[in-house]
């Protein structure tokens, strides 16, 4: 897929990033959003309503941002977490449209999401691909359409740069493998339309690059294990592992550490 020139991040402007998938950045960076969070509007061409993905925090100024694109016929949620469906209820007051996401708790006005389900509106069709690891409800969307080749919009499961935390102990690891395998199965060329992040050209690729790098994060765990004792606890393994990584982000590290210790002992 080719896909518009990449100016991220462009704050409060809607940006076209294939024929059917444009998006707005909302301004709440920090070390676990990297710039903030995409929130995803998607439309056919010549189709006045839209689908959003993911309205981000409860912060009114990006959410009157994104309605103003509207009208809005649907909003679906990735996975829980505050900075994608913390603005969900207050974006369905805004527009009336319903919210569908796995997690029956955050679904309003309409019912949960399925696994397999094709979810059909403003022109477009997504597939829901359950994608269990970064959270136990987390979901991707593959993105079809007339005129545009396939994407899949992977909430945090795969990020637009660097790599995404296991949120043990709700995620886990062993799921996480097998949501990535189910990436790297997609046609090549299935663009990313990541939950943080620029967008990427090649979902399969970028899945294989997150495979080898969670089998590289195993060896060295069990490597930290064989020097610290098998009952070392995961801050005791961040400090070894991720020595040479920003300390500011070992609480993040560290919930991953926690998951990849549960897989291995497992």
């Amino acid at each position: 897929m080719t896909l518009a020139p990449m100016t991220h991040p462009t704050y409060a402007q809607l940006r076209a990033v294939t024929p059917l998938a444009s998006v707005l950045l909302e301004e709440n960076p920090s070390p676990m959003t990297l710039e903030g969070t995409n929130t995803w509007v998607l439309r056919a061409p010549g189709i006045e309503e839209c689908v959003v993905v993911d309205p981000g925090e409860d912060e009114i100024g990006h959410l009157e941002r994104v309605a103003a694109h509207g009208p809005v016929a649907l909003v679906l949620i990735t996975h829980r977490h505050h900075d994608h469906a913390g603005g969900a209820a207050r974006f369905a007051e805004l527009t009336g449209a319903p919210v569908r996401a796995l997690d029956p708790s955050l679904v309003l006005g309409s019912e949960a999401l399925g696994e397999g389900e094709v979810v059909a509106a403003a022109g477009v069709e997504l597939r829901v691909v359950r994608t269990p690891g970064h959270t136990s409800d987390s979901v991707s969307f593959l993105l079809d359409g007339p005129g545009a080749a396939q994407a899949v919009l992977t909430g945090d499961t795969i990020l637009g740069r660097g790599t995404t935390v296991i949120d043990h102990p709700d995620g886990k690891l062993g799921p996480y493998l097998d949501s990535l395998r189910r990436i790297a199965d997609l046609a090549p060329g299935t663009a990313v339309l990541p939950g943080h992040g620029p967008e990427l050209p090649d979902a399969p690729a970028v899945a294989a690059a997150y495979l080898a790098h969670r089998e590289q994060r195993l060896e060295q765990v069990r490597g930290a294990l064989d020097r610290l004792g098998a009952g070392a606890s995961a801050r005791q393994v961040v400090e070894l592992v991720y020595a040479d990584v920003d300390e500011s982000l070992w609480p993040a590290a560290e919930w991953s550490v926690e998951a990849q210790l549960a897989y291995l002992r497992a």
